[in-house]
């Protein structure tokens, strides 16, 4: 009998992820967090600072079921190095609840908010789910970022044109 829990998959997910998004975040200097490609872009620092923050999304989210907007706690964006420190706690209390969240708790619904006003509701899996993959899809914004800029794209999922190695 397979007793894996979903926390367990997206815990193992997560891990899958972090040295990769880690790798982008530690590569943007502080020179560039104004930089936006476009001006309707998110500007480089906040984009990193989504990549760094989306790992406390599925904590809240499995812990308290509801996220919302209006109360979210916004991190400083100072230096990489804060960022790094920022992303790392939130990948290891992610961690932690992914490992002991039971299924049950993960069909009760999330809801997400501004204010009074429900933005969107799921369950709590299937947020999390969809927390992973908005993860990697902003991490994929980042690194098109990082081309812009001439700085090297670090391997992710295999070798890129600046490194061979993997």
């Amino acid at each position: 009998m397979n007793t894996t829990t979903f926390g367990q998959e997206f815990l193992r997910e997560l891990e899958e992820e972090i040295v990769a998004s880690r790798k982008c975040i530690e590569r943007v200097p502080e020179s560039l967090f104004d930089w936006k490609p476009h001006e309707k872009s998110m500007q480089m620092g906040y984009l990193t600072l989504l990549v760094a923050d989306i790992p406390k999304w599925i904590t809240v989210t499995a812990e308290k079921g509801e996220i919302d907007l209006l109360m979210w706690e916004k991190h400083k964006l100072t230096t990489t190095e804060n960022l790094l420190k920022y992303f790392d706690e939130n990948v290891a209390e992610t961690k932690k609840v992914l490992s002991t969240v039971t299924d049950e708790t993960l069909f009760e619904m999330f809801y997400l908010k501004m204010g009074d006003k429900e933005l969107m509701k799921s369950t709590r899996k299937d947020s999390i789910s969809s927390s992973l993959r908005h993860w990697v899809h902003h991490r994929g914004q980042l690194t098109v970022y990082l081309r812009l800029n001439d700085i090297p794209v670090p391997s992710l999922y295999g070798p890129s044109a600046d490194d061979k190695t993997f």
